[in-house]
Parts: C-alpha cells; sequence; structure tokens
C-alpha cells in the first residue's frame, strides 16, 4: 500500500515504514503528524485518485525531529566590474517516518 502526499508544496509518494524528509514544521520530536492532503491512494483492492484529495484519507506519521539538508553554493559573478558575491544555504527539514495510511 502506498499514497501520494502534498506538504510543503511537494508531492511525496510514501509507504508505511518509510522515511521521508518534507519541509519544515512546526512539530517536535516524537509528536504525530497527520497529512491530510492525500492525492493517491493505492491499496489490494485497486488505486483511488483524488479530485484533488481523497475523502477522509490521512497519513499518519512521526516526527523523528528536524535537520538542514547539504549546504549549497551561491556564486554571482559581473564580469569586468569587480562584483563577485558567494554565499551558502542549508535548506531546513522535518524528518517523518511514515507508521500507517487510513482511508474510508
Amino acid at each position: 500500500m502506498y499514497a501520494v502526499v502534498r506538504t510543503g508544496g511537494k508531492q511525496l509518494r510514501v509507504a508505511p515504514g518509510d522515511v521521508v524528509n518534507v519541509e519544515l514544521l512546526s512539530v517536535e520530536a516524537g509528536d504525530t503528524v497527520e497529512l491530510t492532503e492525500v492525492l493517491l491512494v493505492s491499496s489490494e483492492q485497486g488505486t483511488t485518485v483524488g479530485t484533488p484529495f481523497v475523502p477522509n484519507a490521512t497519513v499518519i506519521c512521526k516526527s523523528m525531529g528536524d535537520g538542514k539538508s547539504k549546504k549549497i553554493l551561491v556564486h554571482k559573478h559581473k564580469r569586468r566590474k569587480g562584483y563577485a558575491r558567494k554565499a551558502g544555504h542549508r535548506q531546513p527539514f522535518t524528518q517523518l517516518t511514515i507508521s500507517e495510511i487510513r482511508v474510508g
């Protein structure tokens, strides 16, 4: 069984037991999170596609804490002008463990 959920402006394919990184959520480590924007659910009985969401479907997750992703470097440069800027960025995320997918 798997589901496609939308969180943080992104769509993720999740299954029970998966560990995923999503955009930063304001939850503590160990808290339970319910993702209600479920776009698709697939199980042994078949596949249900929402319009836009599957009614009464939720994905239950457990927060494992927050973190930051790998650093990316941003470099700006204008030729022959002596202008150069270098900056780094680390995107924050929340790590979730998928517990179960509920439908109906």
